[in-house]
């Protein structure tokens, strides 16, 4: 049961990542691009940050430390 949750939150976690790497090169090239006078989405982007990316953040790091607490558990009570 644990490996198979460990399993599933990992690869959730890994394409969590992938957005959260999307997002921002989105985010890089549209400032560049209204910088430059050129639409890349910006506005877009700022529309989509409070509905998807900022909870993508906070899975990631909630992912990652629940990811940390259970590998912290497991070892814990296998020592014993």
């Amino acid at each position: 049961m644990k490996d198979k949750l460990l399993s599933w939150l990992n690869f959730v976690l890994v394409a969590d990542v992938f957005l959260v790497l999307f997002g921002f090169a989105w985010f890089a090239i549209a400032v560049i691009g209204d910088a430059s006078g050129i639409n890349l989405g910006l506005d877009l982007w700022h529309q989509l940050w409070q509905p998807l990316f900022n909870p993508a953040i906070g899975i990631l790091m909630g992912g990652a430390l629940l990811s940390g607490l259970i590998n912290w558990v497991s070892r814990k009570f296998q020592a014993d």
